[in-house]
């Protein structure tokens, strides 16, 4: 399947090792995604719900809480309603986790990063390391037992 024919789209952070991982892999099965790097350009609030329905996924499952305002907004409260927490997204970007890939085979939030892996209609194209060395996919495109 070439590139032209499957369209992909990455809610994307470049200072994420994790969604760069994600955006090379995708890469590596030969296609060019759409590239939305989220914190300068937002999903909207019904893009969001959207995303979060497609995935199956309560608000507070892509609440992100390391290097974000999580602790000081009081997120961790358990009471707190999906309309209140996905206030909170809004408002801060840098809460909703990442990456968030929308493919035609699904909609997920790939941590791990080989989490994309399900939602690429072609195969890799060839071996692929992750950042911090580990081995994904071998030489021949397929992927390594964990």
């Amino acid at each position: 399947m070439s590139s032209a024919a499957v369209d992909i789209v990455i809610y994307h952070n470049p200072e994420c090792g994790t969604s760069r991982n994600t955006l090379a892999m995708i890469r590596n099965a030969g296609i060019e995604p759409h590239v939305v790097e989220y914190l300068k350009t937002p999903p909207s609030r019904v893009m969001l719900v959207s995303l979060l329905d497609r995935m199956g996924s309560p608000p507070r499952a892509l609440l992100r809480e390391k290097g974000t305002p999580f602790a000081e907004l009081g997120l961790d409260d358990a009471s707190l309603g999906d309309d209140r927490l996905i206030d909170a997204m809004m408002e801060h970007p840098i809460l909703i986790n990442r990456p968030i890939v929308v493919s035609p085979l699904g909609v997920k939030l790939c941590r791990p990063s080989e989490e994309v892996l399900d939602l690429l209609p072609c195969d890799q194209r060839g071996a692929f390391t992750k950042e911090d060395g580990e081995r994904v996919i071998d030489d021949s495109g397929q992927r390594v037992a964990s």
